[in-house]
């Protein structure tokens, strides 16, 4: 299903997004948000096909081409290490790669990798080729499980370099990115609230009920304004002269998360286990939810944001 939902979004031309501070950051966000509110799991692989496509963009990489679905593989291991070494004019990657998501799905990939000096490049990938191997999933919940999570093996995969070593994460766009992430949490923090939203168009709703669903409107109308307001940013800044790209988009997941963690307690709370028992749909929603907002590191995020707040007053 997941696949078969994001060839339809590649060929319809939905993934084809305004790249971040051209001045069109909103409707690349709102329509993010839009495509998560539809499925968790899809939107998730799509955002990393248009992150990719703005990397390689930012740091002058080659265009994608009709049919690729791409993926951003970043994750660090000490337990697993990718190691890129230039033979004979190429570079070639050797190793594991782990938390690939999309693994049997996406057809290309940037890869982070260590260099020979020790530093961290990254490095275009055609997933095809035949020294690309998924390994065997450990995935055991049922959330994100469709994401196709995996380690991946490297044999002699032929790579080629996009920017120069480390300027993936030093980039302005490392943070724009961050807050497409948010927005997809966003639009599947809608769906799992919208059980919630129509208990209260019944006569009989409760006045709990009632109240839950206010603290939800509420802080899901917050990430939605923190979202603008973090486009009109990027749009004003989009190379970070001001330093202060990942501040921004350390306070938007912040307030994202928690619209995301309102949804679901609050939901669950005045609906009761009905919803989560009987509604397979929304059941899914919140298990994928649940597991794909944990790409934020809670508050190991909050005391980095703390220190930014504080050191801008």
């Amino acid at each position: 299903m997941t696949g078969g939902l994001l060839n339809r979004w590649l060929d319809s031309g939905a993934l084809d997004l305004p790249l971040p501070g051209g001045g069109e950051t909103a409707r690349r966000w709102h329509r993010l948000a839009e495509l998560a509110q539809v499925d968790v799991v899809a939107a998730r692989l799509a955002e990393a096909h248009t992150d990719a496509v703005a990397i390689m963009a930012e740091l002058g990489g080659s265009d994608t081409k009709p049919g690729q679905l791409w993926g951003v593989w970043a994750a660090e291991s000490r337990d697993a290490v990718l190691s890129a070494r230039g033979e004979q004019g190429a570079t070639m990657l050797n190793g594991t790669k782990v938390w690939c998501s999309g693994a049997g799905l996406c057809t290309h990939a940037l890869v982070t990798a260590r260099l020979e000096s020790g530093e961290r490049g990254l490095f275009a990938v055609d997933l095809r080729h035949a020294g690309v191997r998924p390994l065997p999933s450990g995935w055991r919940n049922v959330g994100m499980a469709e994401s196709d999570t995996r380690s991946v093996q490297f044999s002699n995969a032929p790579a080629v370099p996009v920017g120069l070593p480390g300027e993936y994460l030093s980039r302005p766009g490392f943070w724009h990115g961050a807050i497409g992430v948010a927005a997809c949490w966003l639009g599947a923090a809608r769906s799992v609230a919208e059980p919630l939203y129509g208990r209260a168009a019944d006569d009989s709703v409760d006045p709990h009920a009632l109240a839950h669903l206010g603290a939800v409107d509420a802080a899901l109308a917050a990430g939605e304004a923190m979202l603008l307001s973090a486009a009109t940013a990027v749009d004003n800044d989009p190379f970070n002269r001001k330093g202060e790209a990942e501040m921004i988009a350390r306070r938007t997941r912040a307030v994202v998360e928690t619209a995301v963690e309102e949804a679901i307690t609050r939901t669950g709370h005045a609906l009761g286990p009905v919803p989560l028992c009987q509604d397979a749909q929304h059941a899914k929603r919140v298990a994928d939810l649940t597991v794909y907002v944990r790409q934020s590191h809670a508050e190991r995020d909050l005391e980095q944001l703390g220190r930014l707040a504080g050191a801008a007053r």
